[in-house]
């Protein structure tokens, strides 16, 4: 199935002048020691296995693909997008890595930045929860504009910042890959922290999947079905015969009714708030010294 386009995209965060294709002298050799990570980079782990896999494969074939940087002062450059590859680059011992260099202002940064590696599929969900969070702190951006500038629905990224709600131990879990973007928002289905916290971690010691995490979610969640109370209007003798008596004494019709399990109701009819406070008088009197 084929990737949704972006939204705006790098092309127009840029301006058409400055995301047109490096040609020539776009390139640059720069000094690995002059670049700087960005700031306000949204991904903050990186996995160490992946990234040695990726230095050797520089080591061995060179930087195929070119760092985006940006000039900053002191003569050094600022990473906007690549900071894998540069780390690889540092692990791959390479002392100059091809750059394209780009005139970016700092309010474009983090939203470059966030689009470059949601294009490559780079952030957990933790990361991108909490890079839109920045987009809408920092820039004043609503949900909807978030949405537009990364190409996705609203509620995608409304289902994304509620991830930020749940437990600091969850979302590790999710940083780490322990538990997938399914798992989390099924246990946004419930509203204890106490309950999501123990659900989470027995999904990860018994490899739960997606589905039966939501299946335990609603043995959860599920209300307990009421008790059926059988009962019975009395047929004992000495019960009718006390039914009998209430009703001459009332004036008005009387039931006993008899739970099967113990206890039961006695039901006294009227027929008006008049006739109400006749037999609460009738009542009350029998309890009169």
């Amino acid at each position: 199935m084929a990737r949704k386009a972006l939204g705006r995209g790098l092309g127009a965060l840029l301006s058409d002048s400055m995301a047109q294709s490096a040609q020539g002298d776009d390139f640059m050799e720069v000094d690995i020691d002059l670049i700087e990570p960005n700031p306000d980079q949204p991904r903050t782990h990186f996995d160490e296995i992946k990234l040695d896999e990726l230095a050797q494969s520089i080591r061995a074939n060179g930087l195929v693909q070119p760092l985006l940087l940006r000039r900053i002062e002191g003569g050094r450059y600022q990473l906007i997008a690549g900071e894998r590859r540069w780390r690889a680059s540092q692990r791959a011992g390479l002392h100059k890595v091809t750059s394209v260099i780009r005139e970016v202002p700092d309010d474009k940064l983090l939203a470059i930045a966030l689009i470059e590696n949601i294009q490559r599929q780079e952030l957990n969900p933790i990361e991108e929860a909490i890079a839109y969070r920045r987009l809408i702190q920092d820039l004043g951006l609503t949900q909807e504009e978030v949405a537009q500038q990364v190409g996705k629905d609203r509620s995608s990224v409304a289902n994304s910042l509620r991830l930020l709600r749940l437990p600091a131990e969850i979302q590790l879990m999710l940083e780490t890959g322990s538990l997938t973007m399914g798992h989390a928002r099924a246990l946004l289905g419930l509203e204890s922290e106490a309950a999501q916290m123990h659900l989470a971690r027995e999904i990860v010691a018994n490899q739960l999947s997606v589905r039966e995490t939501e299946k335990a979610i609603r043995r959860e969640t599920a209300s307990p079905a009421p008790k059926e109370v059988s009962t019975v209007v009395a047929n004992d003798a000495n019960i009718r015969a006390a039914e009998l008596k209430l009703k001459r004494y009332l004036g008005t019709q009387v039931r006993i009714v008899i739970n099967q399990n113990s206890g039961g109701r006695l039901e006294i009819e009227f027929t008006s708030m008049s006739d109400l406070d006749r037999l609460y008088a009738l009542i009350m009197r029998r309890q009169d010294p």
